[in-house]
């Protein structure tokens, strides 16, 4: 009897022993790679050092987060080096959603989303559409005016010609059967001094690009994409509020390779979820005027699968993809 009973036990005892050595290290088991696809001192790049100074700062993860900014190719040198990791949790980049879109509309790049895993959006930062505090246009609807009495004469400032800025520009043409030109320059800043300086007629880049400016009243905005108006422009209104279907700006969010594991992804997500929820997050999205939306991975995930559509339509009607 006795000796029957300690088979038993030892057949336990292996069991458990057994389950535990096949079963995942914790994560994270090993530094996180934090890539950004733009050099240093970017927006983006500024996100993933504010979430990794977060996450070892406050202890989240036991684990140093290392930046890596693998710029270059619009961002396609970054995408694909996450497409190389398929399967690699500890591999994670940060995201503006438009650029990730825009590489999914290149075939030859075979970029498509299916190379990702949705992890979470944070934010969102709002573009405006904004004039030269000298500017004759005191309200959305004198620029649109100027426009319908004289198409393509009005000239907005942009950074990129596949950008959340000529995207704004698109969809006002598009809600209003206006028609407008584009220039593009190197910076949000920089499109918006073009502004300042009366060379061209209003900009539709990041309202943050225009703290400084707005505070010294040398920029007046007319109306600005968040869902809600803006403590630095209280006067000015929502594009909803104006009656446009018009909610856009840059996309703050996160994914991982292909194929990692189920529980590495969900307990990156709940990660990204307190550093969300942190003051020191808040107080960052605050400084840089970003509208605070949280999404976890599924509906993250739906998000960028409809803004797709949006950007595909946008893209082939500017001639940046076949039709």
């Amino acid at each position: 009897m006795h000796r029957i009973r300690f088979s038993a036990f030892m057949v336990a005892v292996i069991a458990v022993t057994g389950a535990h050595a096949q079963s995942p290290a914790p994560f994270p088991s090993k530094p996180i790679e934090l890539v950004v696809h733009t050099a240093p001192g970017g927006g983006t790049d500024l996100v993933a050092r504010m979430v990794g100074d977060i996450l070892t700062r406050e202890k989240l993860v036991n684990q140093p987060v290392n930046i890596a900014n693998r710029a270059g190719g619009g961002g396609a040198i970054a995408y694909s080096y996450i497409r190389s990791k398929r399967g690699e949790p500890h591999t994670v980049m940060t995201v503006a959603s438009m650029s990730l879109l825009t590489q999914t509309m290149r075939p030859e790049l075979k970029l498509g989303l299916e190379n990702y895993t949705p992890i979470a959006f944070l934010a969102q930062d709002p573009q405006a559409i904004m004039v030269s505090a000298s500017s004759p246009y005191k309200t959305l609807k004198d620029l649109v005016e100027a426009a319908r009495r004289e198409p393509n004469t009005l000239v907005a400032s942009i950074t990129s010609p596949g950008g959340t800025g000529r995207l704004l520009v698109w969809l006002l043409e598009r809600e209003t059967g206006t028609r407008y030109r584009s220039v593009s320059f190197k910076s949000g800043s920089d499109a918006i001094m073009q502004v300042m300086g009366g060379h061209t007629h209003f900009s539709t880049e990041n309202i943050s690009e225009a703290h400084a400016s707005v505070e010294a009243k040398k920029v007046r905005v007319l109306a600005v994409t968040s869902r809600t108006r803006m403590p630095l422009v209280p006067d000015a209104p929502t594009m909803i509020e104006l009656g446009y279907n018009i909610h856009v700006g840059t996309g703050r969010g996160f994914v991982m390779p292909a194929d990692v594991p189920k529980e590495a992804a969900a307990h990156m997500e709940s990660l990204l979820e307190r550093v969300y929820r942190s003051p020191a997050w808040k107080e960052f999205a605050e400084r840089n005027m970003f509208e605070n939306i949280w999404m976890g991975s599924a509906e993250y995930g739906k998000h960028l699968a409809e803004r797709r559509v949006l950007v595909g339509e946008f893209m082939q009607a500017v001639g940046l993809a076949p039709k």
